[in-house]
């Protein structure tokens, strides 16, 4: 606020798809005095992007929000994945990890200009994930795995075969160890598709925001969308 000056432009948010462009007309000691120049309404994208990434040990996890973030995603899971070497364990300390996610979050929204803040839900088990998913009630979700033969462009495809794809996407993003077994199968099972980025392995912390990047181009969501 100490730098701002009268006659400066800023864009105002309220993190559920209203903006308004808005004028300095005058600066006090711990105030602003904005004139309202125009508002308007962004919808939120179609299909909307939950992503459901597992904990990482350290600042990774919240490096792993803050791009997807920035990447468009619309929300966030955090998954207490079998191999993940953070654990976010009931109390102050679990509590603390997840203010810091949704403070990251939220910094970053701000950053990229978001019209839309993604929501960070308390953290949810492998079961909890996939009964989030499963039955589908517009919901399909996409588990990135190294060892899949599917693509992501194919898995998208497979989504929409004629030519109109879930209301919500959930993508699964699992942690540093990978995605055990018995965990795949269970996403497996309540409907997941496991598909693939490319050749490379990428790390947790940046394999939503490649992935985010290429569903708004697969699904459209970039599309004459702007925030």
């Amino acid at each position: 606020m100490r730098r701002t000056r009268a006659g400066e432009r800023l864009l105002l948010g309220d993190g559920r798809g209203r903006l308004a462009d808005a004028e300095v007309t005058g600066v006090g000691r711990d105030s602003l005095t904005l004139r309202v120049l125009a508002r308007r309404q962004v919808p939120a994208p179609r299909p909307t992007v939950t992503l459901a990434q597992a904990l990482i040990k350290g600042d990774r996890g919240e490096l792993a929000v803050e791009l997807a973030t920035e990447a468009g995603v619309d929300a966030v899971l955090p998954w207490r994945a079998a191999r993940c070497v953070a654990r976010w364990e009931d109390g102050p300390r679990g509590d603390k990890a997840l203010a810091r996610w949704r403070s990251t979050v939220l910094a970053a929204a701000k950053q990229s200009r978001r019209a839309w803040l993604p929501e960070v839900a308390e953290p949810l088990d492998t079961r909890a994930l996939a009964a989030y998913f499963a039955g589908g009630g517009g919901r399909a979700a996409l588990v990135l795995h190294e060892a899949a033969g599917t693509p992501i462009a194919e898995g998208v495809r497979a989504l929409a075969p004629a030519g109109s794809g879930p209301e919500e996407l959930v993508l699964v993003v699992g942690p540093e160890g990978g995605i055990a077994d018995e965990e795949l199968d269970l996403l497996c099972s309540a409907g997941a598709r496991p598909v693939r980025l490319g050749p490379q392995v990428l790390r947790a912390s940046t394999a939503a925001a490649v992935a985010l990047g290429a569903l708004g181009v697969l699904t459209g969501r970039w599309a004459g969308h702007s925030e």
